[in-house]
């Protein structure tokens, strides 16, 4: 996947959603849909693992991790 971004990931992987549920597909095909569907999956994981360490560390105050939630979620605070 190389410098791949998350949203042309993500794309990719919805299209092929998209494909599989259609339900018109060989055997072959949904098997190779599949294989890169979760490829693709698990590049947005990291990516969005990343992200996430990324906030936590700009959140860091004063050598102590406060991490806040985004709006409307409801998570208690790490220390």
């Amino acid at each position: 996947m190389g410098k791949e971004k998350f949203e042309e990931a993500l794309d990719k992987l919805e299209e092929i959603v998209r494909r599989m549920e259609a339900g018109e597909m060989t055997m072959e095909e949904s098997l190779k849909a599949f294989e890169e569907g979760i490829k693709l999956a698990r590049f947005c994981t990291k990516k969005l693992d990343e992200a996430d360490r990324r906030v936590d560390l700009l959140l860091r105050q004063e050598g102590e991790l406060v991490t806040k939630p985004f709006a409307g979620e409801e998570r208690e605070p790490e220390r």
